[in-house]
């Protein structure tokens, strides 16, 4: 116990991500609102900048909502490729700092530092040295909470965005939790949180007075787990083997579609859009799955596994496709595809070459759209057939 109690931990959570990097790209932008999403009527925001946050657009919004609230707002479509290039440039400069980095999702992850504050100072000191090298290698903000465990270190780093830093020391640990939130605890969604408010409890200090009995009662194991982190208690250690096990893409249409050639175009684009994702992740995919919405927003998933792994965007699409067909007729109509690359790994232990000259020739032509799109962000290739019209 005395070595958790000893733990330095770090939860670095990159500020607007995606955003960030768009502005990084396109300096003109700054300091104007930035949505970052399709613009399509029923597309969702995926980042939006902080003057965007502060009229009530937020992640997840349905971007004709988000328009309404920002109307003078620039809207991007994401890049998703050069979003996981950069993400992949940050986390491995987090492992040259210490080798226990918990990678959480594209833009956040949590470092154990305990172990290197004899070669790079304390724990302020290397989010100091983390923070400048962000902003000065890769021109990106980064807010940083410090903490003896994650849960603590994971609010600290929400409360010094944008770009800040936050550091909880052991002593005043309850002190900085029990001026928040139930709502702000992992855990707390909004069912939990209605439980909660009909118990009289809205504030972490009132849930760390409660009994642990009476919240396992109500709660059963997830109620002793609240009351251990309402007391600042969390043992559990950077987990440094999490790997991303799939890479999905979705798109939502602007009316209900039961075209299906329409459909398998935009299958197209979002295999292309999935195959760039994996070559700028270094991953290959052993199965292809594809998700369908219909119109009374029922849902169905079908999955398929391949002989070897790929990173070709044409053979995911074409997978994708031949999934779709099996489905046909469709019985109505669909409002949203998805695609995703599953069961992913390191393309060096299972990518064969293929015997076919033109799937060889495929795969060169896509290496070759990346490393243009890397290099000329704003004129990157896409297949001949993504210039004709899309749907209405």
């Amino acid at each position: 116990m005395a070595d958790l109690e000893n733990r330095a931990i770090l939860h670095v959570d990159m500020d607007a991500f995606f955003v960030s990097v768009e502005l990084r790209d396109r300096p003109e932008l700054l300091n104007e609102p930035v949505i970052v999403g399709f613009p399509g009527g029923r597309s969702v925001v995926l980042s939006a900048s902080y003057d965007c946050r502060a009229r009530g657009v937020r992640s997840a919004m349905p971007m004709s909502q988000a328009i309404a609230l920002m109307p003078q707002a620039t809207i991007i479509e994401p890049r998703h490729s050069v979003y996981t290039e950069v993400s992949a440039q940050i986390m491995n400069y987090f492992e040259t700092i210490t080798p226990l980095v918990e990678q959480v999702s594209i833009d956040e992850a949590f470092l154990d530092v305990t172990g290197s504050m004899r070669l790079h100072g304390g724990p302020v000191a290397i989010a100091h040295k983390i923070r400048a090298h962000v902003a000065e290698e890769l021109h990106l903000p980064a807010s940083v909470g410090i903490a003896r465990n994650k849960f603590v270190a994971k609010l600290a780093s929400t409360h010094a965005k944008p770009d800040g830093l936050i550091v909880v020391a052991p002593e005043r640990t309850t002190e900085f939790l029990h001026q928040l939130p139930v709502s702000a605890m992992w855990g707390v969604g909004k069912k939990t949180g209605e439980q909660l408010h009909a118990l009289g409890i809205e504030t972490i200090e009132q849930l760390a007075t409660e009994p642990q009995s009476r919240m396992i009662q109500r709660f059963g194991e997830h109620g002793r787990s609240l009351h251990l982190l309402a007391h600042g208690i969390d043992n559990r250690h950077v987990q440094t083997t999490r790997q991303e096990k799939s890479i999905s893409a979705e798109h939502t249409f602007a009316g209900d579609v039961k075209d299906v050639e329409v459909l398998e175009e935009e299958l197209l684009r979002l295999g292309h859009r999935i195959g760039q994702r994996l070559r700028a992740s270094g991953k290959a995919a052993s199965g292809v799955g594809l998700k369908l919405k219909y119109q009374d927003f029922t849902g169905v998933t079908r999955s398929r596994a391949m002989t070897v792994p790929t990173d070709s965007s044409a053979t995911i699409s074409q997978h994708a496709v031949e999934l779709l067909r099996r489905m046909t007729p469709l019985s109505q109509s669909v409002r949203l595809v998805g695609v995703k690359a599953e069961r992913l790994s390191d393309p060096e232990l299972g990518i064969q070459l293929s015997l076919d000259p033109i799937e060889g020739k495929t795969r060169e032509a896509e290496r070759v759209a990346d490393e243009i799109s890397q290099r000329f962000p704003g004129f990157g290739l896409s297949p001949a057939r993504f210039l004709r019209p899309k749907e209405k």
